[in-house]
């Protein structure tokens, strides 16, 4: 248990920050989701439409730290990929 005002500051930041980057991950993981359905579905328009958005997201919690800056190259490199497969 934390002793000092600081401490117990830390401790209050920490949770409010867990909170923030869980909701986060899970918006992000459902985005990701969205867009992998319409790739299996081979809907080319809808994933078309998604992946500018699903790479900004990505974009975004790495930039918040949400998810580490190797992982978004990751998981943008494998969705453009998976779409270009379709699309071609």
């Amino acid at each position: 248990m934390a002793h000092s005002a600081s401490a117990i500051k830390r401790v209050r930041q920490n949770e409010r920050h867990r909170v923030r980057n869980r909701e986060d991950r899970t918006r992000l993981r459902s985005q990701i989701k969205k867009l992998r359905t319409a790739i299996n579905q081979e809907n080319t328009e809808e994933a078309t439409k998604l992946l500018p958005h699903t790479v900004a997201l990505i974009d975004l919690m790495t930039k918040k730290r949400v998810i580490h800056k190797n992982t978004g190259a990751r998981y943008k490199s494998r969705l453009a990929s998976q779409l270009s497969e379709i699309s071609s």
